[in-house]
């Protein structure tokens, strides 16, 4: 079997405001998961931001909405199995549209997203026991030429100023995807040294976890 390998080159990063909210009354265990909503119909393909109390492992995080049911205001979370998920209770939606991108990043990197882990052991076993706690948040840090005619920086020095939630979408030229939200951190500040581009930093800090789809 040949990996469907991903290259950073042709990458395009995309970034989306988060759109009116809706309110979700259910979503359910089963793969992948079907949310009940109220309100506007998404269609097949649009992308969604979800926020949701019990079933945690969907909130602050972003999908791929697939098989929209007009009729009984359902949909699929895309190639999200929610089997093993907590209860849901409540949430809201709201839409996206990936209609940015960044055009001048250089070079991407991430940090965070270890977990922390809870010692267990008893004074009964010889070898130490642990068990997963909370994650740390993930951070992508951006190196970008300094061009502040670039509607991406543009858009993320406003979250930044807003303190606003903004949503990533990475397409990579394989088709493979990779979705997250979170807040961002941008002064568009000019930095290098001597003889070389001038640069500036963002940094987008995730809420919840990133969402991966293979095309």
């Amino acid at each position: 079997m040949t990996a469907n390998v991903s290259l950073w080159q042709n990458v395009q990063v995309a970034i989306a405001a988060l759109g009116a909210s809706q309110v979700v009354s259910g979503v359910t265990k089963a793969s992948p998961g079907v949310a009940t909503y109220v309100g506007t119909d998404p269609s097949d393909g649009d992308y969604l931001y979800f926020t949701a109390q019990g079933m945690t492992q969907i909130d602050g995080r972003v999908f791929r909405a697939d098989n929209v049911n007009s009729g009984s205001d359902t949909l699929e979370l895309e190639s999200e199995a929610t089997t093993l998920y907590d209860t849901f209770t409540a949430g809201t939606m709201q839409p996206l549209s990936f209609s940015t991108t960044l055009a001048t990043a250089t070079n991407v990197s991430a940090s965070g997203g270890d977990f922390d882990f809870i010692d267990i052991s008893t004074i009964h076993s010889p070898v130490k026991s642990q068990i997963p706690g909370a994650a740390n948040p993930a951070t992508y840090t951006f190196e970008n030429l300094w061009d502040v005619s670039d509607a991406g920086l543009i858009a993320l020095k406003a979250a930044s100023l807003t303190k606003s939630i903004r949503a990533v979408r990475f397409s990579f030229s394989n088709g493979q995807k990779l979705l997250f939200a979170g807040y961002v951190g941008a002064t568009l500040l000019p930095t290098g040294q001597g003889q070389d581009k001038v640069t500036t930093s963002v940094v987008i800090t995730m809420f919840g976890t990133p969402t991966v789809l293979a095309t």
